[in-house]
């Protein structure tokens, strides 16, 4: 979608028009959950990307002209170098109340506003616990089979009785823990800082990382990814897991160290993943965890649903519509 001037537009009488991105809008649904064009009466023409941009050069290089750029979570980087290459970028807008790939205090040096929106606290969770109920009664390898002219081809494992195991007992890591008790699961959990009287009320028990990854039948990952939880999760983890153990991750790629993970999973040390987040999105053709055995896989779907979008996109078009009117909102680096 891309939104023309009209017949008095703000070229046509010498006032600036501001050139607005909507980046990664990979469903070419944007137009649906907010009335970007009607921007036009503020003087701004909308551009719509529906695909990624392959490197960091040809995303400057297409963004160069926009004063707005409205980003989809993390799907296109903005480091300080990217920033640099900006010059007319003045509003940036993340979808989310966060972005680990904006360099938010270069952004504020270089004066570019950063807002968010708010988001569907549900969406996420509903999708790890998918993942790991396909994973559990072996979905898609039973639904390929069937299709193909086959009739019940492996055997699935229940949840009841077992334990699960949540790195990071946030508001996403909380719902994970009331899922797990309605399917009568213990709960333990860990994080760096994390309280037994806050995972109490949560339903789980505080352990340590060692205790969790040891005792745990599935461990799920809800940790924002920083410098301090990168790598949270490597060869000596997995191996505590076991051969028994099943790693959920719908948090972020870069929380798992991913040779290990494929490692892992060629050799046998966990029963296996289930991944909705990759280090290197959209994942590339040929990477190794497509080939990986016992493995569910997504494309980053935890936030893709209508209810998201609407607060996504929709909340977007409101940052845009205040920073207009010189009263921003949601402003991350202020």
């Amino acid at each position: 979608m891309v939104v023309s001037t009209s017949s008095h537009s703000a070229r046509e009488i010498g006032v600036t028009l501001f050139r607005l991105a909507i980046l990664d809008d990979y469903q070419q649904v944007s137009g649906d959950y907010a009335p970007w064009e009607s921007l036009l009466d503020d003087d701004v023409k909308v551009s719509v990307f529906s695909a990624p941009f392959v490197s960091e050069e040809q995303a400057v290089a297409a963004l160069a002209p926009f004063d707005i750029i409205v980003a989809m979570r993390e799907r296109t980087r903005f480091p300080q170098s990217a920033l640099d290459a900006l010059p007319n970028l003045k509003l940036l807008v993340t979808t989310g109340m966060a972005n680990a790939a904006i360099d938010m205090e270069a952004a504020k040096e270089r004066g570019i506003v950063v807002c968010g929106t708010a988001g569907s606290p549900a969406a996420a969770p509903e999708l790890a616990w998918a993942l790991l109920l396909a994973f559990a009664r072996n979905l898609p390898v039973e639904e390929n089979s069937l299709r193909a002219g086959e009739w019940q081809t492996g055997v699935g494992f229940e949840l009841e009785g077992k334990t699960l195991g949540i790195v990071g007992l946030g508001k996403i890591g909380s719902r994970m823990a009331r899922y797990a008790k309605a399917f009568g699961m213990d709960v333990l959990a860990w994080s760096q800082n994390l309280t037994a009287e806050a995972a109490e009320a949560a339903g789980a028990r505080k352990v340590t990382k060692e205790e969790l990854f040891r005792e745990s039948d599935v461990v799920t990952l809800h940790l924002r990814l920083s410098e301090r939880t990168e790598g949270i999760v490597g060869a000596k983890e997995l191996r505590l897991l076991g051969p028994e153990g099943l790693l959920v991750n719908t948090a972020r790629g870069p929380l798992v160290d991913e040779a290990a993970l494929v490692q892992a999973l060629e050799e046998g040390w966990i029963r296996g993943a289930a991944l909705d987040v990759f280090d290197e999105e959209p994942l590339p053709s040929g990477h190794a965890l497509l080939h990986s055995p016992r493995t569910v896989l997504s494309p980053h779907i935890g936030y893709v649903t209508r209810e998201s979008y609407r607060q996504f996109y929709g909340g977007a078009f409101e940052d845009v519509k205040a920073w207009l009117a010189d009263a921003p909102v949601r402003v991350l680096n202020g």
